[in-house]
């Protein structure tokens, strides 16, 4: 059982840079493997990012590699998503979700722990 808070949304220029923290309850948060997801007015909820519990292994998609970067302090019990040079369509509202022992990171429907989700939107 895990709840999780999100923080760090807001308004942007493009080019700049947010970081989204994710502050999850539980002590056994450091088991959980977390991704990020995204979903823009008419889209469907797209994958952003996942980090596996030890930290070691990362997941990006492809749109956003490069540009942004997962991680995660256990001892604090947040992930973080540090994103740099935004664009516009990079504007969505960003859920963090997490799960323990997951096969696929990548797929939202793997995940039953979602936090409340938090607006992103980059001017032009």
């Amino acid at each position: 059982q895990v709840q999780l808070v999100e923080s760090g949304g807001g308004l942007v220029q493009a080019g700049g840079s947010l970081r989204l923290s994710c502050a999850a309850s539980g002590r056994t948060f450091s088991s959980y493997a977390v991704g990020w997801f995204r979903q823009a007015p008419g889209k469907e909820r797209e994958f952003v990012a996942a980090i596996r519990s030890s930290g070691h292994i990362t997941y990006y998609a492809s749109s956003v590699k490069g540009r942004f970067t997962i991680s995660r302090d256990n001892a604090k019990s947040t992930v973080y998503l540090q994103m740099n040079s935004l664009k516009p369509e990079d504007t969505a509202v960003y859920y963090c979700a997490a799960d323990q022992d997951l096969q696929t990171v990548v797929s939202a429907s793997e995940y039953n722990y979602w936090g409340q989700g938090t607006q992103v939107t980059v001017s032009s």
